[in-house]
């Protein structure tokens, strides 16, 4: 399953790594856009819940390197990495999943991009609305780079992206 990629994911596949029967997987996901479908939720609610707990109980000084223990698990884990992958298949159900967690995602970004020029008692000139869409992208392209490039850096890119966005502050 795991070299096969997405595209050619079966339910047997699904199965095979699982170490139960295909019928037991049918019992609980009607097909795969259905099994593909609750992934994507599943994996969107995982890494959200992290988001937003990342920076509880931190104290200010401390708000870029919580966001940044944040990523560096995110990027261990590699679900943000199979969420990314999943929420390109084409399958209807796994379309709207993956609609669904783009919106869920930015919201999240939105609160976290707030909590931290709260908790560091800024004032952004740019609305943490408009902030989201590029933290979501900074993310994303955080778990691409890991995936591709495991010896970069990535804290780097992190604290520049970061810095970059907290010099908007008035």
């Amino acid at each position: 399953m795991r070299d096969a990629g997405l595209v050619r994911l079966s339910m047997q596949d699904v199965a095979t790594e699982a170490g139960v029967s295909k019928a037991l997987i049918h019992y609980h996901f009607r097909d795969r856009d259905a099994l593909l479908a609750r992934l994507i939720e599943w994996l969107t609610e995982r890494v959200l819940g992290r988001e937003r707990n990342a920076m509880n109980g931190c104290p200010p000084p401390e708000a870029i390197d919580a966001l940044w223990r944040w990523i560096e698990r995110e990027l261990e884990l590699r679900e943000l990495r199979v969420l990314l992958e999943l929420m390109h298949d084409p399958a209807p159900g796994a379309v709207l999943a993956a609609q669904r967690s783009a919106r869920l995602r930015h919201a999240q970004a939105e609160a976290t991009a707030r909590q931290l020029f709260k908790l560091l008692e800024l004032k952004p000139r740019v609305p943490p609305e408009l902030m989201a869409g590029v933290v979501v992208a900074i993310l994303d392209g955080l778990a691409l780079e890991a995936a591709l490039n495991p010896d970069r850096e990535s804290r780097v890119s992190f604290d520049v992206f970061w810095l970059a966005l907290l010099s908007l502050a008035e």
